[in-house]
C-alpha cells in the first residue's frame, strides 16, 4: 500500500486545537444553562463558552488562510470518487457550521447586552447593535445549528474512525501522524 500524502504540521495542530475546543464547548454550552448550578459556576461555564467561541472562529479563519494558502493532500485513489465528494463537502459544511456558530453566539451575546470578557478586555466594539429581536434570532440559529454541526461531527469522527480501524488505508494518518 502506498502511504497517502499528509497534512503539513501547522494543519495538523490548527485541525487538532480546533477539534478540541469545539468538543469542549458542546457539554459546557449544555450544562450552563441548565438550573441548579450555582451563580459562580454558571458564570464560569458562560465565560468559558463564550470567549472559547471566538477562539474557535479565530482558528478557524486561520485555517482557511492557511488552506488558501495550502490546499489539502490528495486522497488515495483506493477512495472511490463519490466519497471524496462527500468528504470534501463534509469539510466545508463543517467550516461554515462553526462560524455560523460562532457568529451567533457573539451576535446572541452582543445584541443582548452581555459581555465578551476576552474582546472587551482587549477594547474590542461591538459589531451589533444591542437588540431582543437580534438577539432572539441568533439564539434560535446558534440553538439550530448545533444539532447540525454535532451529526457533521459524529459523520466526521466515524469515517475517520472507518479509514483507521476498518480499511486501514492511510486516510486516517493524514492528519493523525507527527
Amino acid at each position: 500500500m502506498i502511504t497517502p500524502p499528509v497534512y503539513k504540521p501547522a494543519a495538523r495542530v490548527l485541525h487538532w486545537l480546533t477539534a478540541i475546543l469545539i468538543i469542549a464547548t458542546f457539554p459546557v454550552g449544555l450544562l450552563m444553562i441548565q438550573e441548579g448550578w450555582a451563580r459562580g459556576t454558571q458564570d464560569t461555564m458562560f465565560i468559558f463558552h463564550k470567549n472559547v467561541g471566538v477562539i474557535i472562529l479565530l482558528l478557524v479563519l486561520a485555517r482557511l488562510a492557511y488552506r488558501a494558502a495550502n490546499p489539502a493532500p490528495p486522497l488515495p485513489d483506493s477512495v472511490p470518487g463519490w466519497q471524496q465528494k462527500i468528504a470534501h463537502l463534509t469539510h466545508w459544511l463543517l467550516y461554515g457550521l462553526v462560524i455560523v456558530m460562532a457568529v451567533s453566539g457573539y451576535t446572541r451575546v452582543k445584541a443582548a447586552g452581555f459581555p465578551l470578557e476576552g474582546l472587551d478586555a482587549l477594547g474590542f466594539p461591538s459589531l451589533v447593535p444591542k437588540s431582543e429581536a437580534l438577539a432572539k434570532t441568533a439564539q434560535l440559529i446558534h440553538w439550530t445549528a448545533r444539532f447540525v454541526l454535532f451529526a457533521l461531527i459524529v459523520t466526521h469522527v466515524g469515517a475517520a474512525l472507518h479509514h483507521a480501524l476498518v480499511k486501514k488505508d492511510g486516510v486516517f494518518g493524514r492528519m493523525w501522524r507527527g
